[in-house]
Order: C-alpha cells, then structure tokens, then sequence
C-alpha cells in the first residue's frame, strides 16, 4: 500500500480519541498492540532488504506494520521496499522530493497515527540497517511496564557504539552530556538516539496540541525536538541497551557534523526562549 505525500507534509490530528481532561493522566498502563514501525528513507535500496527480512523475523511474533516513508529518493528504494518480505505488512508514504528527516519522520508519525489504536506503539529507527530490530520486543516490554517512550540507549550498561565513525561518535557523546545538563529530562542519556518506541496515546496527545509543529526540525536535531516537545506531557521515559552495528551501514553517512552542531545548538536556544504550553498536556 503506498501513500503519496506532497512537499508540505505535515502531521495532521490522529484518529486516536483525546484521552479526557477531567480524570487523571493516562500515563503508564499495559499495552498489548501492534508495533508501528517508522522507516525515514533516502536512498536505502541497499540496506532495506536485510533490515526488512529482521523486520520479518520480528513479525513472527509480535504484531508489525512498518512504514517505509521514501524522501524523495532517486534509487529503487519503493520498488525495494514493495517487494514483499514473508508477509510483513509494508506501507509507503512518499515524499515527491527529499524533505529532509524531519519531516520524513512527521510524515511517517501522522501515517502510523491515523492507523494505530490506543493501545498500540509507535517506533521509529533508522532504514540504513545499523538498528536490531530484535530490540522492538525489549521496547514493547518497557512500554508494556508503564513507559511512555523508551530510546534504545548507546550510553547505558551494554550500549555500545564502538563502530561509528570518531566524529558521529563525538557529537553523539557531546550532544548527551550538553543536553543533560541544560535541560530537565528524567531517565534519559541518549537524547540522539534515532531509535525509540512511543506509546501511540501519548504521541495523540503531543500532536493535539502541536499540530504541524510537532517537529519543525528538518535535520537530525528533530529527533531530540521531537523529546523536548513530548516532555510537556510528564512522560515517563526509560532507556535500553543499543549497540550500534554502524559495520552494517552501506553508502555514506548522510549526517553533516557542523550543520548537525549549530542545528543541536539553535534548538536548545529556542527551547530555553520557548514558553511552555499554555494548557495540561
């Protein structure tokens, strides 16, 4: 199935029900849904296939949709991704033109919302092969156990990153202790990480209020605005480990390292200058 985008993608309201302001906070709770999983994809015709084929071993067990959201590629990427793997159920949202992450993940958040139910979760993860989907299970259990968000951590106790570039792996470092210790964000250490899983109800609610503004970041900064923003609504966040397999990654790191710095650097000015929301989330 394949969802055509136009250059404005935005994140429109989702057809999760807002939860009712009047009793206390649905925060926490069991969930036994499916995993939504969130694609961002430039040119992954390489990488795709293995990670959809671990996408397929997932699905054996545990209640998949992926979304492969195409920005704007000029290879084989939809061909790839509609391929076909073991009966995974794959869908495409694409962009006409490259957008940008930013705006390849909102794509890819209004897609999974408009189909997920209350009970369901919502991951993101990077389409170039370096993410294990096996740890979707450890994700689904965190938010089974009462977390809103869980991020797959590189900085906590059998993380690991080792086979990411110095350079990645410096901004990724500097980035963590940066933003822990400007910003009052409990339980987490990899503010960076591209892979997290969401409680689907709580991304509701963030989109209720935010609207297209959910993520205005068009780089990889989005990922850590997109925290900023969620931590209005008191989520409870934890952390798994992560280990890297950048080995696995095929073609060039798309990621720019001082564009990457100015843009971590703009986005937490703006967060300090930024009020909070004027209402409970």
């Amino acid at each position: 199935m394949a969802y055509e985008e136009t250059t404005l993608a935005t994140l429109s309201e989702p057809a999760l029900s807002e939860p009712d302001r009047t009793g206390p906070e649905p925060t926490g709770g069991r969930t036994g849904g499916r995993a939504h999983v969130v694609l961002p994809a430039f040119n992954e015709e390489a990488s795709l296939p293995p990670l959809l084929h671990r996408l397929a071993d997932v699905a054996r067990t545990e209640q998949v949709t992926v979304w492969v959201v195409d920005d704007g590629s000029a290879d084989a990427t939809v061909a790839v991704a509609e391929s076909g793997y073991g009966g995974l159920d794959v869908r495409v949202v694409r962009h006409l033109v490259n957008l940008g992450l930013g705006r390849a993940v909102q794509s890819g958040l209004r897609a999974a919302l408009e189909d997920a139910g209350p009970d369901d979760i919502v991951v993101v993860m990077d389409a170039d092969d370096t993410h294990d989907p096996a740890l979707i299970r450890a994700l689904q259990a965190e938010i089974t156990a009462g977390a809103d968000v869980a991020i797959c951590s590189r900085f906590v106790p059998g993380g690991d990153d080792r086979t990411a570039p110095f350079g990645r792996r410096l901004l990724s470092r500097g980035a963590a202790q940066l933003f822990h210790r400007a910003l009052d964000v409990d339980g987490v250490r990899d503010f960076t990480s591209g892979y997290r899983a969401y409680r689907a109800s709580l991304l509701a609610r963030a989109s209720a209020h935010w609207g297209e503004r959910l993520i205005e970041e068009q780089g990889f900064a989005c990922m850590v605005e997109l925290l900023l923003k969620l931590r209005h609504c008191r989520p409870v966040i934890t952390e798994v480990p992560l280990a890297l397999r950048y080995d696995r990654k095929q073609g060039p790191s798309k990621l720019k390292l001082r564009r990457t710095v100015v843009q971590y650097l703009k986005l937490l000015a703006r967060d300090r200058l930024s009020p909070a929301p004027y209402r409970k989330l």
